[in-house]
C-alpha cells in the first residue's frame, strides 16, 4: 500500500468528510497546496455513464475564462499554404510528412498536436503513438480542422480537450492554485456547464454522482454538485 507522507497526513485533517459550497472548496484546496512547486487545480467529476456504450460516451472540448496557467506547445500537421498559417499564427511545431516521420521517430515536443483533414489518413498511423498520450488529433476535440490559426488561438488560450475514462470519470486540470478561488470558480462552472451540455444521449438517472477538487499534491474535497450547478455565472464571474 502507498505510504502517505506525513504532509499529506496533516492537510487531510483539514478536510470535513462533507460536501462543501464550491468557493468554501476553491480556498481550502488553495489552503492545502502547499508542495515546493506550483500545484495545479484538479477536478475529479464521477458521472453516471457507462463509456463501453457509444452512447455514454462523453469526448469534447472545454474552453477555461480564465485560462488554464500553462504554456500549450502547440505542434500543426499540415500542407502548402496551411503551413504558413500555422508558423504565423503561433504554433511551436510545424511541418507536413517529414513531422509525421519524425513523431514516429519519437519526436514529442508539444502538448497539442492539431491536423488539417487532408492529412488525417497519413496521420491515422500515428495512432498507436499519439492515443495513450492523448494526442491522437480528432474532430470532437477540435484538433482537426482546416481553421488553424483559430484552433491554435483557443488551446493557447485556455481551451482543453477532456473525456470520461472507462469507469465514467472525468480527470482534469481546470487552473492553478495560484488562481484565485473566484478564477477557479469561474473556471470550474464552465466545466461543469460543459458537462451537462453535452451529457450523452444514452446516460439514464443520474447524471452527476460527484464532484472532488484538490490540488497536484492535496487531500479530495469534496464539492457541492447542486450547488455548483444552481450557481449563476454573475456570481461566479
Amino acid at each position: 500500500m502507498k505510504k502517505v507522507s506525513r504532509r499529506l497526513q496533516e492537510l487531510r485533517k483539514k478536510v470535513e468528510e462533507r460536501p462543501y459550497q464550491p468557493l468554501d472548496a476553491l480556498n481550502l484546496l488553495k489552503e492545502t497546496a502547499t508542495a515546493k512547486f506550483p500545484e495545479s487545480a484538479e477536478a475529479h467529476i464521477r458521472l453516471g455513464i457507462d463509456p463501453k456504450y457509444a452512447d455514454q460516451q462523453l469526448r469534447t472540448t472545454v474552453v477555461l475564462p480564465k485560462g488554464t496557467g500553462q504554456t500549450v506547445r502547440v505542434a500543426v500537421i499540415a500542407r502548402g499554404e496551411k503551413v504558413t498559417e500555422a508558423s504565423n499564427a503561433g504554433a511551436d511545431v510545424v511541418g507536413s510528412e517529414e513531422l509525421i516521420d519524425e513523431i514516429q521517430k519519437g519526436r514529442m515536443d508539444f502538448d497539442k498536436l492539431i491536423a488539417t483533414p487532408d492529412v488525417m489518413p497519413q496521420v491515422a498511423k500515428l495512432g498507436k503513438l499519439l492515443g495513450p498520450r492523448g494526442l491522437m488529433p480528432s474532430p470532437k476535440g477540435g484538433t482537426v480542422t482546416f481553421d488553424i490559426a483559430a484552433a491554435i488561438e483557443e488551446f493557447k488560450a485556455g481551451k482543453l480537450e477532456f473525456r470520461a475514462d472507462r469507469t465514467g470519470i472525468v480527470h482534469i486540470l481546470f487552473g492553478k492554485a495560484s488562481f484565485t478561488a473566484q478564477d477557479l470558480l469561474v473556471n470550474l462552472k464552465a466545466l461543469q456547464e460543459t458537462i451537462d451540455r453535452n451529457r450523452p444521449s444514452g446516460a439514464k438517472g443520474r447524471y452527476w454522482r460527484s464532484v472532488f477538487v484538490s490540488s497536484t499534491m492535496g487531500p479530495s474535497i469534496e464539492v457541492d454538485i447542486n450547488a455548483l450547478r444552481d450557481l449563476k455565472i454573475t456570481e461566479a464571474a
